[in-house]
């Protein structure tokens, strides 16, 4: 899946007959053109809205499909009407759209930029959020603003409705994985449903012996070690993805916070990190010692990037180098795996049970995040760098990490504001993204 080629946009040009048609008609078809170039899915009139029927008609379009940013394009100069009724009727992040004129001494053809200046007011006194765009139709800074805004958009929209399952509860002084249930729900929209770690036992237990056989050759042909592991307890991690996978089935959940020790070893016999790292991979993302936000953070990267995302430990700096070491017991997504690297079937470094992921970070860009809760309020830490090329740090996953800022900084930042120990990461650069998404959800926003 890939999220920047299924991006909607909803797209109203509005105009007064009153001004140039002709050449409001040909700016606007420009930017139908450059949005439809760029990839972006258009809904909406194909032509200019200038009275209150074609309004109308505009908004029952726009009522038979989610979209994820809502583009008002001030063809010309208009009241603030449309834009109150837009943001009133249509639930999706909206962005003013003015395009410059040409000073001619003569006419003011269009008046685009008044017309958007006209609607910010309305929707502030009305208290409404809006974002701005001025730019030619044809110009490169359209898609470099409109893209970002509409993947946020695409994430806000994806996080709205979302079900996460919480397994058990966080360790004991782990007060970084605790969570506000009804802040989630009013700021994200984001449900989290409890389970019980004995009963989601008996279910792994029970778990058909055949289809554990069956995931065990599928995995065994990444592992190449997976026979070396200890039977028993490799069934039981692979039970535990096969559980993991039917709950998310039966109830509707797309990511999970589990709490991985120690119930998991001294009660099942095995380890989580496997089964973690199976289901991440799959796009059902999931964290351990039960952190709700991290599986959250982790949700919001998967939903930019299309990739899965990896949440992990600070465990190391280097300031030599000028790198962070990330790492965690062992479940990492596979995808993540260097390329030049195969990745191994290990044990729990401290609890010496399989089924853990072992392997080092492939290289390339990635963008950092932390949804944190460290203040009390929520807030929305954002970072990007380059994991770089290197030999495992540890045992299980991990990687080297360059920010983009000097990590003598990052560790700064981290120990000053008391973040959580969790952090997430996705490849590819999706920092203007977060900040956007940020933007929407009223946020405030950490840089590291």
């Amino acid at each position: 899946m890939n999220p920047s080629s299924d991006l909607t946009l909803g797209f109203i040009a509005i105009a007064r007959p009153t001004f140039d048609i002709p050449l409001a008609e040909e700016v606007t078809r420009q930017a139908r053109e450059t949005l439809t170039a760029a990839g972006l899915s258009l809904v909406g009139p194909d032509g200019l809205v200038t009275r209150p029927e074609e309004a109308e008609a505009a908004l029952q379009i726009l009522s038979a499909q989610p979209v994820d940013l809502l583009v008002l394009f001030q063809a010309t100069f208009a009241d603030s009407s449309m834009a109150l009724t837009l943001a009133r009727q249509v639930d999706a992040p909206l962005l003013l759209w003015a395009v410059p004129e040409a000073r001619t001494g003569g006419r003011l053809r269009l008046n685009s930029l008044c017309g958007i200046n006209l609607a910010g007011h309305g929707l502030t006194r009305a208290g409404y959020h809006y974002h701005h765009l001025y730019a030619a139709p044809d110009s490169a800074e359209v898609v470099d603003r409109i893209h970002p805004l509409a993947l946020a958009g695409h994430t806000r929209r994806r996080l709205k409705g979302a079900r996460l399952g919480r397994l058990g509860e966080h360790p004991a002084g782990f007060d970084t994985c605790s969570f506000n249930g009804p802040a989630l729900k009013q700021q994200l929209g984001v449900e989290v449903v409890q389970f019980d770690l004995p009963a989601f036992f008996r279910q792994v237990r029970q778990t058909n012996g055949a289809a554990v056989e069956q995931v065990a050759q599928r995995l065994g042909q990444r592992l190449e070690n997976l026979p070396e592991m200890e039977p028993a307890a490799t069934r039981g991690s692979l039970a535990t993805y096969l559980t993991l996978k039917q709950t998310a089935q039966e109830h509707r959940i797309d990511g999970f916070a589990v709490r991985c020790w120690p119930e998991f070893f001294t009660d099942l016999g095995c380890a989580a990190c496997g089964a973690m790292s199976m289901m991440s991979d799959e796009q059902i993302p999931c964290s351990c010692e039960a952190d709700v936000n991290g599986t959250i953070t982790q949700l919001i990267l998967q939903s930019m990037s299309g990739e899965p995302a990896f949440g992990a430990d600070l465990v190391s700096v280097d300031e030599a180098l000028d790198a962070v070491v990330l790492w965690h017991c062992g479940l990492a997504p596979l995808s993540m795996a260097d390329p030049g690297v195969s990745p191994r079937a290990t044990i729990h470094s401290n609890r010496k049970l399989p089924l853990l992921m072992e392997f080092p970070l492939k290289p390339g860009r990635v963008t950092v995040a932390r949804l944190s809760e460290a203040t009390g309020t929520y807030r929305l830490v954002v970072g990007g760098g380059e994991i770089v090329q290197a030999p495992p740090s540890f045992s299980g996953t991990s990687g080297v990490l360059r920010f983009d800022r000097p990590a003598a900084e990052v560790l700064n930042t981290v120990m000053q504001e008391g973040l959580e120990h969790h952090i997430s990461i996705t490849y590819g650069d999706y920092v203007p993204a977060l900040l956007a998404l940020a933007e929407m959800l009223r946020l405030p926003v950490l840089r590291l």
